[in-house]
């Protein structure tokens, strides 16, 4: 049985405190942390770049995602591998080669995953999905951190699941997106095991550790 994981988003976070942040985000038992790289062309904001990635990894020693919200993302994945990044996602919606950006990502020593959007059908992943390692369905419309969960991906989740169990698939199925002390439970029972959370950790009124403690909590109740 795949483990839940809590993976705090660096979006939200407060960059005047980056590297303090991620800490905290360590020490209270987050499993990863995710580094959401926009470019203005694929979503309507710009965000971060390698030397982000390079930020957090002297800050931590846990897992880094790259999740690669840009348009020829295959021109980038070196330098992002080379900045720290552990896994590195990028959107079926904008990979024209996505087998070939696979193996580059292989190639590098680093974990592939894809991501989908909202409006994006599971079957597109039906040629990729034995190739890698994550699948991450979008429980938004990636841009912005704060949105609300669309509860009509949770479906997909599931369609997501089926696909990789009728395989015998045991990878990771993500979601990014909304995710609290709500919608956690939604998503981890149609089928998700990594609960990607800005907003819910970063810009709570808690404390980082309460706020990852609370999403902890609301999944196993």
């Amino acid at each position: 049985m795949l483990r839940i994981e809590i993976v705090p988003s660096i979006l939200s976070a407060d960059m005047t405190r980056l590297g303090e942040q991620v800490k905290e985000a360590e020490s209270a038992g987050a499993d990863r942390i995710q580094v959401d790289v926009m470019d203005g062309r694929f979503v309507p904001n710009i965000t971060f770049g390698p030397l982000v990635v390079q930020a957090v990894r002297r800050s931590i020693r846990l897992p880094i995602e790259a999740h690669l919200m840009i348009v020829e993302p295959e021109r980038y994945v070196a330098e992002f591998a080379s900045a720290g990044a552990d896994v590195i996602i990028v959107h079926q919606e904008v990979t024209l080669h996505l087998h070939r950006t696979v193996q580059q990502i292989h190639q590098l020593g680093k974990k592939a995953g894809v991501a989908i959007n909202p409006s994006t059908p599971a079957a597109t992943l039906e040629e990729i999905i034995g190739d890698i390692e994550s699948v991450l369905v979008m429980t938004v419309n990636p841009g912005f951190g704060g949105q609300a969960f669309i509860t009509e991906t949770l479906p997909k989740i599931t369609r997501v699941r089926e696909m990789m169990t009728q395989r015998g698939l045991d990878c990771d199925i993500e979601v990014d997106g909304g995710i609290g002390g709500t919608t956690a439970p939604l998503a981890v029972k149609a089928g998700a095991n990594l609960l990607v959370a800005g907003a819910s950790v970063f810009d709570s009124k808690a404390s980082v550790a309460e706020a990852i403690q609370h999403l902890r909590e609301s999944i196993r109740e």
